[in-house]
């Protein structure tokens, strides 16, 4: 959460920061800022609450010609969304941009007497307030002395007055990324921002401080040690982290779902059947598993739902799904025979890292599912399945779920191979409806109008309700999510077997419900669920593979999705449930990318 860059070399700073915060506002748009760093030992700050595009106009008042300059997007944790309390903060010599949380804050203020020094309400202040205090001309023994007084995590970006052309960089937990070209160096929150400057970039490493010049990047560990990083590749095409037309990012990528599909699943299938070869999962790892416990957060989580649901029913193999930031603080029931995967889009999420690292200390193996490379949890795992989404830049996640999805799928295929609960011909058929979803998909959208005309109807209701049984019910989780964190929607999902035992209590004239029924062995249940809330005035939006509904009076809209076996069909059920959820939003007029309060990375408790 919160986007920040640096930038030292040969070109004007300003635009390239407010370019590379245009990038990376999807991590947080409370506020934004800018500090220039002059030849003549002055910083500039500008900054303001609101939009990037405020802070663009905010600085379109001259030219500016420094070459060295830091910039931040924020996301309130600490203090109210006002211009004072917006990145940079500046103290003394001192100017710095802060992603993470700062624990011990207000032991560092009465330690050092800082009181008399802050002016906002942030903790980041107090941290650029204790580096001038302890400033004595020598940036990195002083950044070695603060970051010893400092609990929390952070990734923080520091210039001093007197070091014109100099950026110093160092973090613990929360994501930094790196890069050099002709051009300079460049720092950033994240690889959007680095991409149009080189292909090549390394992960900042903890607890390793950075100094970035125009002639190149220094890392040293904590004790004055060079270091030479692993330089990665970046795969995707900067034209990836653009709309390409599309009027947002996520209808951009809900479009994108058959491509991200095909590039996950598609490298991982050897003579028909799924291989892990190359990402270096050992077999002997789901061998010796016994049960598995899936941990992950919002949208992950329920991904993680959807593949106990597919193991479960298929493997008879047991699976718990745990909430991460609940499990990292209880006593897990797992050790050495319990398969441990983690879940995690950006590979950043704390709950999640913390959670892997309780389930390594109990003996766990631990293979994650992330979307990038070199990320902390990838790199604290004891195995990795990549995805191959693309960046994701919409906050709501789609494409990322689906191929999370499809990840669980080919690893529970792969686990009943391995212990030969599936023959060869058994994966073989796995294998192809799994592959078989991608042109479902692709034909699925091209129900968008149908959707689009659903919407329109969601947009006057105050509630929403989903109802499923078995893997309906399941999707419908994560359906109701995604309607309620861009469109404002109440949206609730339940099981449609309970409504009985209260919540049909909710249903009132009109108030939407949407119901699917995607599964043979419960259809006629869901259809006698349906007509109890249509009995009560529900305006019922139907998602089913019927070809037409032979009662027509059983729903207000049908939504059909294409014909396939009931464990395949929510992949293109829940393309229908996003479109849902973003013709909702873009029907109100919000801003469907960037949705009120929430940020794209969770990189904080």
């Amino acid at each position: 959460m919160c986007g920040i860059i640096g930038f030292t070399g040969k070109q004007p700073a300003k635009d390239i920061l407010i370019d590379g915060l245009a990038k990376l506002e999807y991590r947080g748009y409370d506020s934004a800022g800018i500090a220039l760093l002059n030849d003549d030992d002055t910083l500039i700050i500008k900054k303001k609450a609101g939009r990037v595009d405020d802070l663009r106009q905010l600085c379109s008042d001259k030219d500016y010609t420094s070459t060295c300059g830091i910039g931040h997007t924020r996301w309130a944790t600490h203090g109210g969304v006002t211009d004072v309390n917006a990145h940079p903060h500046k103290c003394g010599n001192v100017a710095l941009i802060h992603n993470g949380i700062i624990e011990n804050y207000g032991e560092i203020v009465r330690e050092f007497g800082l009181q008399d020094k802050l002016i906002s309400e942030t903790d980041t202040e107090v941290v650029a307030a204790l580096l001038d205090t302890l400033y004595d001309g020598d940036p990195i023994y002083t950044i070695r002395k603060a970051v010893k007084k400092i609990a929390g995590s952070f990734a923080l970006c520091i210039m001093f007055s007197d070091k014109p052309g100099v950026i110093y960089a160092v973090r613990n937990v929360s994501p930094m990324v790196a890069a050099y070209s002709d051009e300079g160096a460049i720092i950033a929150s994240d690889l959007t921002a680095v991409i149009s400057f080189s292909k090549e970039y390394f992960v900042v490493p903890e607890y390793h401080i950075l100094t970035l010049s125009e002639t190149g990047i220094k890392v040293e560990d904590m004790k004055g040690n060079v270091v030479t990083p692993q330089m990665l590749e970046i795969t995707w095409d900067i034209t990836a982290a653009q709309k390409g037309g599309y009027p947002h990012f996520m209808l951009k990528e809900i479009y994108e779902q058959p491509e991200a599909l095909r590039n996950t699943i598609t490298p991982r299938i050897v003579n028909s059947l799924p291989d892990f070869t190359e990402d270096g999962i050992d077999d002997e790892v789901f061998k010796n598993c016994q049960n598995i416990t899936v941990v992950a957060c919002g949208t992950a989580m329920h991904a993680g739902m959807i593949g106990k649901a597919m193991i479960e029913s298929e493997l008879k193999i047991p699976v718990n799904v745990e909430i991460a930031s609940e499990f990292r603080y209880k006593e897990p029931l797992i050790d050495d025979k319990t398969l441990v995967i983690v879940t995690s889009q950006s590979g950043e999420t704390i709950d999640t890292l913390e959670a892997l690292r309780l389930a390594k200390r109990c003996g766990s193996k631990v293979l994650s599912i992330v979307n990038v490379k070199g990320s902390t949890i990838a790199r604290e795992s004891d195995y990795v399945f990549y995805t191959h989404a693309g960046p994701e830049i919409a906050v709501a996640s789609t494409k990322a779920y689906s191929v999370q999805m499809a990840a669980m799928y080919l690893i529970g295929c792969r686990i009943g191979l391995v212990k030969g609960i599936y023959t060869e011909d058994r994966a073989k058929e796995f294998v192809k409806q799994l592959l078989g979803v991608i042109p479902v998909i692709e034909e699925t959208l091209e129900q968008a109008n149908k959707v689009k005309a659903v919407a329109n109807f969601i947009k006057m209701a105050p509630d929403a309700f989903f109802i499923g049984r078995g893997i309906d019910y399941t999707l419908s989780l994560e359906a109701a999510l995604k309607l309620k964190e861009i469109s404002y929607v109440h949206a609730e999902a339940y099981a449609a077997g309970e409504l009985k035992h209260g919540t049909i209590a909710l249903i009132t004239e009109n108030v939407p419900v949407i119901a699917l029924a995607t599964q043979d062995a419960v259809y006629g249940k869901v259809i006698s669920n349906i007509r109890e809330v249509k009995a009560r005035g529900a305006y019922v939006i139907l998602i089913s593979m019927d070809e037409k509904v032979e009662d027509a009076d059983i729903c207000n809209k049908h939504i059909r999705i294409p014909k396939q076996d009931g464990l395949f069909t929510v992949f293109s059920a829940a393309v229908i449930l996003q479109l849902i959820a973003y013709y909702t939003s873009d029907a109100k007029g919000l801003d469907v990318d960037k949705p009120r309060n929430l940020a794209k990375s969770v990189t904080v408790e």
